[in-house]
């Protein structure tokens, strides 16, 4: 059995690659940044995503992260949100904002029915294609 060994995408240093995909040290970092950002958050119930970041040096992404995978609640904190992944409005809920969810749905609902019309365009000038060509045969 061989040793799944990768570059930790947080510091560069080659790791066994276990249940984390971070290093053994990126995953030490990652929990002192969870627990400084836990600590902030039980002193100051009404703070801001930005407050968090600027007091706890932890980037506003990571601390998106830990929201995410459900590690920080925002369930009792009012003014805490974090940005769309599309537009980066604020949100409080989910990884993109409603508006841009709508329209994703459009654009997907818009794609798939320009298939279908392109598809009935092929199949019309097969139809069409196939009768000349029945036509030509005729007169030979």
């Amino acid at each position: 059995m061989g040793m799944n060994v990768a570059n930790c995408p947080r510091c560069g240093k080659i790791f066994v690659k276990g249940f984390a995909e971070v290093c053994p040290n990126c995953v030490k970092d990652l929990e002192l940044q969870y627990e400084k950002c836990l600590k902030y958050l039980r002193e100051n119930k009404g703070t801001t995503i930005n407050d968090l970041s600027e007091a706890t040096a932890v980037s506003i992404k990571q601390i998106t992260k830990f929201i995410r995978e459900g590690r920080i609640s925002i369930l009792h904190a009012p003014n805490m949100s974090y940005p769309c992944e599309v537009c980066g409005i604020s949100i409080r809920e989910n990884t993109i904002c409603e508006s841009c969810r709508s329209k994703l749905v459009k654009d997907v609902k818009n794609n798939a029915e320009d298939e279908r019309r392109r598809a009935g365009l092929a199949d019309k000038e097969a139809k069409v294609s196939f009768k000349i060509q029945e036509r030509l045969k005729d007169r030979h």
